[in-house]
């Protein structure tokens, strides 16, 4: 007879036990942004791709917990090369990346004219000051054909409102009480010029790329412990409109 042993369920984990019963089973819930998110890049993403992960640093995914969700975003065996890309030297010693450049963010990236076909950006957008650099080079580098893919919190949702309440200097110390786990080297200034709508329409114009860009209210982790306030924002959540959600999921086509 096999014996089931079960972990005590800790830290953050706790309020997604008990308010996701589907959390027992592989720890994940049916509303995991990491999983939408990296499920759909996978889909996009061929074996002889070029890829570019934008704002890699240093590998926080690999300390992931939960296998399957640390598996989808481990793009390297899926694709021909995964470049990374951040203004944090910490990127070199990233173990997921084929090779790794430090790079100017209000500079060219090292990269060659339309020498890559795919484009990973996850929580960066939120932490981009000059988008019209940054714009100009997702375009340089792109092959037509070629897709961005980007999750950021929403200018306009919950967590990007707070966020921009709080000063930056102040950020790890507010996000050291939600998520108490989150180390400070991974917390970077904010500038919240290219997580909304329009500012994803202005600097990536129609004419260039094909839009395909949702909201989604992933489950509210930055609660921290609190089963109460998770809750409480699920609520919220349900009343609003999909299109506000917090989590601004963008895929965009180069023409």
């Amino acid at each position: 007879m096999t014996t089931l042993s079960h972990r005590p369920v800790v830290g953050n984990e706790a309020p997604m036990a008990h308010v996701f019963p589907e959390f027992g089973a592989g720890g994940f819930t049916r509303l995991d942004g990491t999983v939408e998110f990296y499920f759909r890049v996978n889909a996009l993403m061929r074996p002889d791709d070029v890829v570019v992960d934008l704002g890699a640093g240093r590998g926080k995914f690999l300390e992931d917990p939960v296998a399957a969700r640390r598996e989808l975003q481990r793009l390297r065996p899926r694709c021909a090369e995964l470049v990374g890309l951040d203004v944090d030297p910490a990127v070199a010693q990233n173990p997921a990346l084929t090779r790794a450049h430090v790079y100017d963010p209000d500079g060219a990236f090292p990269l060659a004219d339309a020498s890559v076909d795919l484009i990973v950006s996850n929580w960066t957008f939120e932490h981009v000051a000059n988008p019209a650099v940054l714009a100009a080079e997702v375009d340089r580098v792109l092959r037509p054909g070629g897709w961005l893919c980007a999750r950021t919190p929403r200018k306009w949702g919950v967590v990007g409102m707070s966020a921009r309440l709080v000063p930056n200097v102040l950020h790890h110390r507010a996000l050291r009480r939600l998520q108490p786990a989150k180390q400070e080297r991974d917390t970077f200034p904010v500038a919240y010029a290219l997580n909304s709508r329009e500012a994803i329409r202005r600097w990536f114009p129609a004419d260039r790329f094909e839009h395909h860009v949702y909201a989604m209210s992933a489950e509210p982790a930055y609660v921290g412990a609190s089963t109460l306030a998770m809750r409480a924002l699920l609520g919220v959540n349900k009343v609003l409109p999909s299109a506000a959600g917090a989590t601004l999921m963008v895929f965009l086509r180069k023409r």
